[in-house]
């Protein structure tokens, strides 16, 4: 099985800055796509930013020039750094993972538990 455990959650003042680091742990061959969701409640989960094996990367366009997504492949793990947070980043932030168990198996798609971010104005 395959867990991931996300951590950096919390509250925070506007323009203040939080890093969520997520790890997955099992029996993995490889990641191909590691990212954080966000949902509110009353909407829908959205993309926040995502990055491949190959280190292409994509952000929402809202926190564009103000989150950073990096992943550290050996250890399984995926970090969003949040600066300039504003009170409608407030969410729970998901991570995502697209796996594999095998080389020429299918991929599998993993949700963390989510973490709260609260930004107060």
């Amino acid at each position: 099985q395959v867990q991931l455990v996300e951590s950096g959650g919390g509250s925070v003042q506007a323009g203040g800055s939080l890093r969520l680091s997520c790890v997955a742990s099992g029996t993995i061959f490889s990641i191909n796509i590691m990212g954080w969701y966000r949902q509110d409640p009353g909407k829908q989960r959205e993309l926040v930013a995502r990055i491949n094996s190959g280190g292409s990367i994509n952000y929402v366009e809202s926190v564009k020039d103000r989150f950073i997504i990096s992943r550290d492949t050996a250890k399984n793990t995926v970090y969003l750094q949040m600066n300039s947070l504003k009170p409608e980043d407030t969410a729970v932030y998901y991570c995502n993972c697209i796996l594999r168990f095998k080389s020429d198996g299918p991929d599998y798609q993993y949700w963390g538990q989510g973490t709260q971010v609260t930004v107060s104005s």
